[in-house]
């Protein structure tokens, strides 16, 4: 992790944060949860530690606030302080609350801007895939293996689990695909598919409206946007099956647009990938504002 001193100033946070990610499902959400999910890279971690350290801060201005509120109230009542004093100014106070809260604002600038370029600044990548949003599914290519696939969410147009269970034509692909009711809504029938350990630079744009890659097990979000390639990246430390959504406001069927990423070890990567080349390796690239222009 990346903020060293800075870290050891909010343990305390930090550990309430880290117990309410460990009641969590890993790489989903769960029913209830107010907490993160686990975070499965150093950037999610390392933004988890900074919501944990904003909370410390926040919380003791909170305090400090609500505490003179009562000392004001209880000490210069009417009741208290029949004759109240006259003056208007006093130097101290003033160049305390300019100074203290000029402190503060780059106590937390610091790890801000650590953060902010360990997610802007894409490490050498062992990998790259690119994600298009679509109206409702993501198309994900891999590059550097010429292979293109969709994914579609299992139990797509079916209002309900219970619903999607009763059709047998739609339980028996749901049992195929290993869908419960506590994945529901989040599994995909193709999943991207990613090696433990290694960096993988994810770029996102968009074929029609504008969507969002993201897996908050990953501290990852990023905007597609037709006729933009952004880039962000993830290097995924456990293996497991890590679900994610669209989340920027892109239509009626915008909830129906899930994420599932497989992190798997580097043996069962190539074995997937020999077989997915022989599926979805040849298919041409879709069609996007990008690569219109």
């Amino acid at each position: 992790m990346r903020f060293g001193t800075f870290r050891a100033m909010a343990g305390a946070a930090a550990a309430l944060v880290a117990g309410q990610a460990s009641a969590q499902q890993v790489g989903a959400p769960t029913p209830g949860g107010i907490g993160f999910q686990s975070a499965a890279t150093e950037l999610a971690g390392d933004l988890q530690w900074l919501d944990g350290f904003m909370l410390v801060i926040m919380t003791g201005i909170v305090i400090l606030v609500t505490g003179l509120l009562l000392y004001v109230i209880r000490n210069f009542s009417a009741e208290r302080n029949a004759t109240p004093a006259r003056f208007t100014h006093n130097s101290l106070i003033e160049v305390l609350w300019t100074a203290v809260p000029v402190i503060i604002l780059v106590v937390i600038a610091i790890p801000s801007l650590q953060l902010l370029d360990e997610q802007v600044n894409v490490p050498e990548a062992d990998m790259t895939i690119k994600a298009t949003g679509n109206q409702w599914f993501w198309t994900y290519e891999y590059p550097d293996e010429e292979m293109i696939f969709d994914a579609y969410m299992i139990g797509y147009g079916f209002s309900s689990y219970d619903a999607a269970a009763a059709d047998p034509d739609m339980a028996e692909e749901m049992k195929e695909y290993g869908v419960t009711r506590d994945n529901w809504l989040l599994q995909t029938d193709t999943a991207v598919v990613v090696p433990i350990g290694k960096v993988v630079r994810m770029q996102v744009t968009a074929s029609d409206v504008i969507h969002s890659w993201t897996v908050p097990a990953f501290g990852v979000k990023m905007d597609g946007i037709p006729g933009r390639l952004n880039e962000t990246w993830f290097k995924v430390e456990e293996p497991g099956t890590y679900y994610g959504q669209c989340s920027e406001l892109c239509g009626k069927d915008h909830s129906y647009m899930p994420i599932t990423v497989r992190a798997v070890t580097q043996e069962e990567y190539d074995a997937w990938l020999e077989e997915a080349m022989e599926m979805y390796a040849g298919r041409p690239a879709p069609i996007t504002l990008a690569a219109a222009e």
